[in-house]
């Protein structure tokens, strides 16, 4: 993967996102962007299914059409007359961390860093709606992007449906502006859908479209893609609601450590739909007990510590200062003082839990294409 240097001007510079496949272009954030409280635009992932469409704010209409009382139109100027809100966002896409599964399922490569956190300004969709009149039949509101092309042999444009009472959530929003500044054409400009506390994929980009239906929608990327099958621990269907995650953002991989001196792990925890993130815990373990199976949760954790340690001495995990939240859908930064007692390779790891009570699992929870990948989190080190 490569990273191009973005100028901000004043000798700054900033990491744009680090590309994993050319066409369509897929690029991860680079481990930099994932220290800043919100992620630049020019540095957060881009995911594409069939390339950036031709899309003009002068001519964008949204057309709200299927069981409402009164179809209508809008077009971006009317958009951005209408009250707005402005959120932090969470941006996750479905399969990051894909990689990480055993056996690699397939799919798009993604490494760890297909994340990151946002700023959105837009219009809330229930104005809309109500203003549409929704059929008190219908389930599912299908929002439709610009994008199409190929799935399986067949033409379909990209097309992903929430529930009802989540399209018509307050904070599910119609973007036009990321971090203060109106969206770029390859993060969706100029109207994207924002669904907090959902994967990605839930975010329509380049959105033209809302469909109201009494039905439930079995289009491709509802039915055949973005859905877990073959699980194992989790129900089958469409992926929707973050999992608990964390990651590490400091120090970096391979980084030399002085025996006896301090030094501060740092890093970012997030879930989904809106739960708080509760606690995060951080241990280091040499290098060759890194791979050695989970502890038991019945084992005793030595004073000082938290969570469980194996009797054979597997090192405890110590709760980490979590940072004030600056929303119910950011990610919470957290830091962890570690001083390295013995010289040798080690494996720093850190693993959230939410606050209902749902914690990153040992190893990633593996499923056909590879989605909702949340293992405890981990960057190897060296003390010297």
């Amino acid at each position: 993967m490569t990273a191009r240097p973005v100028p901000l001007g004043s000798g700054a510079t900033l990491w744009a996102p680090e590309t994993v496949t050319d066409a369509p272009y897929n690029a991860e954030t680079p481990a930099a962007a994932l220290a800043e409280p919100l992620t630049p635009a020019a540095a957060l992932f881009v995911r594409e299914h069939f390339g950036v469409p031709r899309t003009d704010p002068d001519t964008w209409r949204l057309r709200l059409d299927g069981a409402v009382t009164s179809p209508l139109a809008i077009g971006h100027a009317d958009l951005l007359a209408l009250p707005h809100r402005e959120l932090d966002v969470l941006l996750e896409c479905a399969g990051n961390g894909r990689t990480l599964m055993s056996p690699v399922p397939p799919g798009l490569p993604w490494g760890q860093r297909a994340v990151g956190c946002a700023r959105f300004a837009g219009v809330p969709f229930a104005g809309l709606a109500t203003r549409a009149g929704i059929d008190p039949r219908t389930v599912e509101i299908v929002f439709t992007g610009a994008d199409s092309g190929t799935v399986h042999g067949r033409r379909a444009a990209f097309e992903r449906s929430l529930p009802l009472a989540v399209a018509l959530h307050p904070d599910t929003l119609l973007a036009t502006h990321m971090n203060g500044e109106p969206l770029t054409p390859e993060h969706g400009a100029p109207v994207r859908l924002v669904v907090p506390g959902r994967y990605a994929v839930a975010d329509v980009k380049w959105l033209v479209g809302a469909r109201a239906v009494t039905e439930p929608f079995t289009g491709v990327f509802q039915a055949e893609e973005y859905v877990y099958t073959a699980s194992r621990g989790t129900p089958e269907g469409p992926v929707t609601t973050l999992r608990v995650k964390s990651l590490i953002t400091a120090p970096e991989p391979d980084t030399a450590l002085r025996r006896g001196r301090q030094a501060l792990v740092t890093g970012r925890a997030w879930t989904g739909g809106g739960v708080a993130v509760h606690r995060v815990e951080v241990r280091a373990v040499p290098l060759e007990d890194a791979d050695a199976p989970p502890e038991s949760p019945e084992s005793p954790a030595p004073p000082g510590a938290t969570g469980a340690a194996r009797a054979n001495g597997a090192a405890p995990w110590h709760e980490a200062v979590l940072d004030p939240p600056a929303g119910p859908y950011a990610w919470t930064g957290w830091t962890h003082r570690w001083t390295p007692e013995r010289p040798g390779p080690y494996r720093l790891q850190s693993r959230a839990t939410d606050a209902d009570g749902h914690t990153q699992p040992p190893h990633a929870p593996w499923n056909t294409h590879g989605y909702g990948c949340n293992p405890v989190a981990g960057v190897d080190v060296v003390v010297v």
